[in-house]
């Protein structure tokens, strides 16, 4: 008959005879003795007769979960049977319940609760040992038998791709006697794909930052699930240009505002420095204007006031004017292009967008800075992924933000020697929302 402490206690299969209590000043919790419920336990595993002769007794102490927040300590009385089939190769085995079974010194639901402490709950691999007083190595190999049952084998198709890579620590090398050269063993490089529309989160990674490796992850997903990809985000990066024009033709390529704007004040930073030296002959330093204003100037104007934004003008034409102008006209143009940007998600007319397109290359190529001509370049180059933003919206900031998950796992876990469990935990920590267990509610 089962009692009300088996059913509190929950292990199917066994039932509790009973309870000692512990020293809870010592540090001892209670003594739960178990007894064996079920009878399909008397089954042999291999041949499925049921046994009828005992050969004796065992206790075992399997480990489990606390109990009202306590550790209790478990003692298993069970029997170990003779098997009577004759040609069964097992002559006699113990009994065993799904939470325990045969040989096991720890309940399923305890190496269960450990694995999805670092999966789900974002714990490291040494915190959760701690919490269920397990060793690292039974925690990693739990965590990688919950990942597995998780974690889908191929993502869902997604509409919206975002490609973006993130440094591993230091790569490894090793001597090629046939090339007779040093080649890179462990790349320190790896790129991640994320869904950007449906919300799957990291949908993988892969080794290198190669055009190779990206066309072979994409190729692997199949071609129905690449048909479905309309829009691609990426970085000004060359490298993903070409793997995604190779493997997926047909998707419009996105590029995202924030490395246009990155590159834009890049180049404020390089005229004013360049003009610093020339004129000061040294590099600038507190006293000089225009090194205190250089946090200013790669602010956006349309988010500084007013009483910010007129001194600055002031204070830069105050400056020596070979200083002072190329600073001002560096600055005038960036703001040329955010400008430009603004424009992305507002419908706007593709005169609008003409328009303050060639204000912004006259004024670089009226300025005589080859910072400016080469940032006009860039722009020119990348226009038509620059056009789609504006047309889109859409950006890479899912990418970065998963970047940013990535790098705090890592240093959570004082970096990974692996990267296979790198990348096994990463995804985890990265698709927890996908999976539920980021909503409060």
């Amino acid at each position: 008959m089962v009692n009300d402490t088996t059913r509190l206690l929950g292990l199917e299969g066994l039932a509790v005879a009973e309870v000692i209590a512990g020293d809870e000043h010592a540090g001892q919790g209670p003594v739960i003795h178990l007894t064996t419920l079920d009878e399909r336990a008397r089954s042999c595993p291999v041949c499925g007769a049921v046994a009828t002769r005992m050969k004796e007794w065992v206790t075992t102490r399997p480990r489990d979960l606390p109990v009202a927040g306590r550790w209790c300590e478990l003692r298993w009385r069970k029997r170990r049977w003779i098997c009577r089939q004759k040609t069964c190769p097992r002559g006699t085995f113990t009994e065993q319940v799904p939470q325990i079974p045969a040989r096991a010194r720890l309940t399923r639901r305890l190496r269960r609760a450990a694995g999805a402490a670092v999966a789900d709950a974002g714990r490291t691999i040494v915190q959760s040992a701690r919490d269920h007083g397990l060793s690292w190595p039974v925690v990693a190999a739990a965590f990688t038998v919950h990942a597995g049952a998780v974690l889908p084998d191929q993502p869902a198709p997604v509409a919206v791709l975002g490609i973006d890579e993130i440094r591993r620590g230091r790569p490894r090398w090793a001597w090629d006697e046939v090339a007779c050269a040093w080649t890179a063993v462990v790349d320190r490089w790896h790129v991640g794909f994320v869904d950007l529309s449906a919300g799957q989160g990291l949908l993988g990674q892969v080794e290198g930052r190669t055009a190779r490796v990206v066309i072979d992850w994409l190729d692997a997903r199949g071609p129905d699930w690449k048909e479905q990809v309309a829009y691609v985000a990426i970085d000004m990066c060359t490298i993903f240009k070409a793997a995604v024009r190779a493997a997926l033709p047909h998707a419009t390529l996105v590029v995202d505002h924030f490395h246009i704007v990155q590159l834009a004040n890049a180049a404020v930073t390089e005229v004013r420095r360049r003009v610093t030296v020339q004129v000061r002959g040294r590099r600038g330093r507190k006293g000089n204007r225009e090194w205190e204003l250089r946090n200013r100037l790669t602010r956006s104007a349309a988010r500084m006031h007013g009483t910010q934004l007129d001194p600055m003008i002031d204070d830069l034409m105050a400056l020596p004017t070979r200083i002072g102008v190329p600073i001002l006209t560096a600055w005038n143009a960036k703001e040329d292009l955010l400008d430009l940007l603004a424009l992305a998600r507002t419908d706007a007319d593709r005169h609008v967008i003409a328009e303050r397109l060639f204000r912004f290359y006259d004024r670089c190529a009226a300025s005589g800075l080859p910072e400016l001509e080469r940032l006009a370049g860039t722009v020119e180059a990348w226009w038509p992924e620059i056009c789609a933003f504006l047309r889109t919206g859409i950006t890479n900031a899912g990418s970065e933000g998963t970047n940013r998950v990535i790098k705090t796992i890592a240093r959570d876990a004082y970096g990974f020697r692996n990267p296979v469990n790198q990348r096994l935990r990463t995804r985890c920590a990265t698709t927890r929302k996908s999976r539920g267990h980021l909503d409060p509610a």
